[in-house]
């Protein structure tokens, strides 16, 4: 048996969300013009990625169609219900723990929906042009750009190219001072420092040390 009072109670937070987007209310009239060719507007989606994440917990075996799930995910398979229960699962998990950033090592539109639902902030792993836009599309906040030595600052020029400007881009494996200037001068927006900061053994004293080296290298090479 589905939970009315539940039902309900998600359906008036569906027209919350796009009554407090109406450009009546202060909101910008972008938010509810359609892009030619689109038959959704910004709006659409945001309620659309809310009633998603909702509805699963009611009925996690059910499936998920609309209009706006197939202008995010026409390329991409709408995911096995287990893989969308355990996408909330592990998203639950983190949040619980009091963090707000989701980190993830791909794309993955359950992950993504499930963080933005929660209020977390969602940085996807990606590689490709095609990755980046439906992570974008899904709802993601930033970009992961991994593997960084696959990739290379030049491959991240590339795609910035083609990205909306304003997205933020974070290089993530095989990154480290030596390499600053030229992601930077590529446009990254920030750097993920895997063993270049830590590895298997290595004390606090250590990871301190090479952290402020790190850190100081950063803020000449970006920022001075």
């Amino acid at each position: 048996m589905i939970d009315r009072a539940r039902l309900e109670e998600i359906v008036r937070e569906a027209g919350r969300i796009a009554y407090g987007a109406w450009p009546g209310a202060g909101h910008a009239l972008e938010s509810w013009e359609k892009t030619p060719g689109s038959p959704v507007c910004e709006v659409d989606l945001d309620v659309d990625r809310m009633l998603r994440a909702r509805l699963e917990g009611l009925l996690p075996d059910a499936g998920w169609l609309s209009e706006e799930t197939v202008v995010m995910f026409s390329a991409q398979p709408v995911g096995s219900a287990r893989e969308r229960r355990l996408a909330r699962e592990e998203v639950r998990q983190v949040a619980e723990t009091g963090a707000t950033l989701i980190v993830s090592p791909d794309c993955n539109p359950s992950v993504i929906a499930e963080t933005r639902a929660r209020g977390l902030v969602s940085f996807p792993g990606v590689m490709t042009p095609t990755e980046c836009f439906t992570a974008l599309r899904a709802g993601a906040d930033g970009l992961k750009i991994f593997p960084g030595a696959v990739i290379g600052p030049e491959g991240l020029r590339a795609i910035r190219a083609v990205l909306p400007p304003e997205t933020p881009c974070f290089a993530v494996g095989g990154t480290g001072p030596e390499t600053f200037a030229a992601w930077h001068a590529a446009g990254a927006t920030g750097l993920g420092i895997g063993s270049a900061l830590y590895r298997p053994g290595d004390d606090a004293a250590t990871v301190a040390t090479r952290a402020a080296a790190i850190v100081a290298h950063y803020d000449e090479v970006c920022r001075g």
